[in-house]
């Protein structure tokens, strides 16, 4: 298993940006993806999903940038001194070039950053958050940022009731000393396909036939639409994250259950709470964003630490992520963080302007 440790690094501060447009999942959209037999109420009750945030014109980057803009601004960094940025995200502005690089340029950063997109998703922050701590961590390079999320692109045609669109940034910096990050990462590619979306690729291209619907595991569906088995996704979840976290901490020789907060991604509200139960969390301390922001993909574990934890970072903190999903992959990570910076929550309306600024 792949266990990993970086030390002299630390985590100072979070931004998360996201459209204003909000979806109610009690009165659906004419677009969304449900059924003839769908129920709102249990869809709420079972999933945990009211509302979700939804854009039709903003891209993922548009969302990082505004996010990174405010994060900025009240951290005081100056654009000069970021050496290192890397995107998250399955819905990038182009097939190529990589999105990093339109926003290397786009906030002004120096031409002598560090560009990469990572494209994995429910993962995707923590295995983000693995390369800036390792690229952080050799002292070559002071400040980075990791920028993670998903937009319109996730589900084109028709609007899922369980995804949100939202872009993050995570600030990080060289510091002697600070205790770093403890890693555990795994991955099970028998069930690439639990999560997939079939034509777009240059495995299958996309063509005519890619617009027309089909039958799957989870309705009908385009072949250029996610599609997920259900049922495998739930049972891979409940079993591949406590066991991760068990895992982490065995190898690093700590109490799990001693740290202050277990942020998950934020799959299904099920899910979670069966995984929090098998680790015997109390719910206080595994903090969740699902209920008014939907499942965001590899950004939901900082959209849940911005919108949830805001005032609660002061003093050091411990934490503990896990994301698992798409992939199939998981990667869990275990932090300290010391007055944790968080900024407001950014909202961007669809003509690309800042409403609260």
């Amino acid at each position: 298993m792949a266990y990993f440790e970086f030390k002299d690094v630390e985590l100072v501060g979070m931004a998360a940006g996201v459209p204003s447009f909000i979806a109610n999942n009690l009165h659906p959209l004419p677009d969304d993806d449900v059924s003839s037999d769908y129920a709102p109420e249990d869809f709420v009750k079972n999933i945990g999903v009211l509302e979700r945030r939804i854009t039709y014109t903003q891209t993922t980057s548009d969302l990082c940038f505004h996010a990174t803009e405010r994060l900025l601004a009240d951290l005081k960094w100056k654009r000069e001194e970021v050496d290192a940025l890397i995107l998250v995200s399955q819905t990038r502005d182009y097939a190529t070039p990589p999105t990093s690089c339109i926003l290397q340029d786009r906030l002004g950063f120096s031409k002598g950053t560090y560009c990469i997109d990572l494209t994995l998703g429910c993962s995707g922050w923590v295995y983000g958050l693995h390369t800036v701590a390792s690229l952080l961590s050799t002292g070559c390079i002071k400040k980075a940022l990791l920028m993670a999320g998903d937009s319109k692109a996730v589900h084109p045609m028709k609007l899922s009731p369980l995804f949100g669109h939202a872009g993050t940034v995570t600030a990080l910096e060289y510091k002697p000393g600070a205790k770093g990050f403890q890693f555990h990462c795994g991955t099970d590619g028998s069930g690439y396909d639990a999560i997939i979306v079939p034509d777009g690729g240059t495995r299958h291209l996309m063509s005519p036939s890619s617009f027309q619907y089909e039958e799957c595991e989870d309705g009908m569906k385009m072949r250029i639409q996610p599609r997920m088995k259900g049922m495998d996704v739930f049972s891979f979840g409940i079993t591949t994250a406590p066991k991760s976290i068990k895992k982490i901490a065995e190898h690093f020789g700590f109490d799990y259950q001693s740290y202050d907060y277990l942020v998950l991604h934020q799959a299904n509200m099920a899910m979670n709470n069966m995984i929090a139960k098998k680790l015997k969390m109390p719910a206080e301390k595994v903090p969740s964003c699902m209920y008014h922001f939907g499942n965001t993909s590899s950004a939901s574990i900082p959209m849940t630490i911005v919108t949830e934890l805001k005032d609660k970072t002061s003093g050091k903190v411990n934490f503990l992520c896990c994301g698992f999903g798409v992939g199939l992959s998981w990667a869990t990570v275990a932090f300290t963080t010391e007055n944790l910076f968080i900024s407001d929550l950014v909202e961007i309306d669809e003509e690309g302007n800042v409403i609260n600024k």
